[in-house]
C-alpha cells in the first residue's frame, strides 16, 4: 500500500532515526532539516537506495509558514496524499530567564510551537479529505513539568501538550489521530554539551538507569501510528520514569 510521511528535524537523532524506521515500512518521504543540507541529502539517498522508496528533502526553518507551505504544496504534488505527520524539529536554550532575549525565546517559541501549527495547516486538509492520517508530535517530558534555565524550550512543549489535545478533538470525527511523545533524556547531540561527570550524575537520577536511544523513541512512533485512531489527544510519557 502506498504510503507517505513527512519528518521534520530528519537529518539527525531523533528525526533521522524516526526517518529510517518509516522508510523500514515502506513509507515515502518529505523530510526537512534547517541547515544540515549535506547530512539530510545523504540520508535521503541511503534509504533510496536501501528501501527504494521516494524521498524528497528539504533544507529550510519550519518556524517559517511560507516555506512550509511551499513544501507541503511540492510534497502534495508530487505524493497526492500525506498519511503521517511527525512534528520533530526542535531547538533549546539554556540560561537564566533574565538573561535570555525576546529574540531568542521568539525563535524557540517558533521553530519548537509555531512549526507544529504551520505543518498541520499545510497537511491536514489533504488527511481530511482521504479521512485517515496521524500526527505525532516530538516532545519533552520538560512539557509537562518544566526544567529550570529551559523557560522557552519547557513552555514551547507545554504548548505543543496543549495543542495535541485540542487537535485531536477536532480531527477526530475525520478519523485523524493526534498524539505527543514526552521523551525524556535521548542521547542525541543536544545532550552532547554534558560533561562525563555530569552524564554519569544524571544517569543516575533516571529510574532507568540510562539515556534512551533515538531508534527506541522511533519504534514508539511506529507503534502510536499503528494504533487505532481512537487513540487520540494523548501525551505520551517517554522518560525511563523520570518524572
Amino acid at each position: 500500500m502506498y504510503k507517505v510521511a513527512f519528518v521534520s528535524g530528519a537529518s539527525r537523532g531523533i528525526g533521522r532515526a524516526i526517518a529510517t524506521s518509516l522508510a523500514k515500512e515502506g513509507y515515502h518521504l518529505g523530510l526537512v532539516c534547517r541547515k544540515n543540507q549535506k547530512m539530510l541529502e545523504d540520508l535521503a539517498e541511503d534509504l533510496r537506495s536501501v528501501y527504494h522508496i521516494e524521498v524528497l528533502t528539504f533544507t529550510g526553518d519550519v518556524g517559517d509558514p511560507s516555506f512550509v507551505k511551499a513544501l507541503a504544496e511540492e510534497m502534495l504534488a508530487h505524493f497526492s496524499q500525506i498519511d503521517v505527520l511527525v512534528n520533530n524539529a526542535g531547538i533549546s536554550h539554556i540560561g537564566l530567564l533574565t538573561d535570555m532575549s525576546v529574540e531568542e525565546w521568539d525563535q524557540i517559541l517558533s521553530v519548537n510551537l509555531s512549526s507544529c501549527f504551520y505543518t498541520a495547516k499545510a497537511f491536514v486538509p489533504a488527511m481530511v479529505q482521504k479521512q485517515s492520517g496521524r500526527i505525532i508530535n516530538i516532545s519533552s517530558m520538560w512539557g509537562n513539568v518544566g526544567a529550570s534555565c529551559e523557560i522557552a524550550y519547557s513552555a514551547s512543549k507545554g504548548g505543543i501538550h496543549a495543542f495535541t489535545k485540542a487537535l485531536a478533538k477536532e480531527l477526530a470525527p475525520s478519523r485523524i489521530a493526534v498524539n505527543a511523545i514526552a521523551c525524556g533524556v535521548i542521547d542525541t547531540d543536544m545532550n552532547g554539551f554534558l560533561s562525563v561527570e555530569e552524564r554519569t550524575a544524571l544517569e543516575a537520577e533516571i529510574p532507568a538507569g540510562r539515556f534512551a536511544q533515538p531508534e527506541e523513541v522511533a519504534e514508539a512512533v511506529l507503534q502510536v501510528i499503528k494504533m487505532p485512531t481512537y487513540l487520540t489527544g494523548q501525551v505520551i510519557s517517554m522518560d525511563g520514569g523520570y518524572i
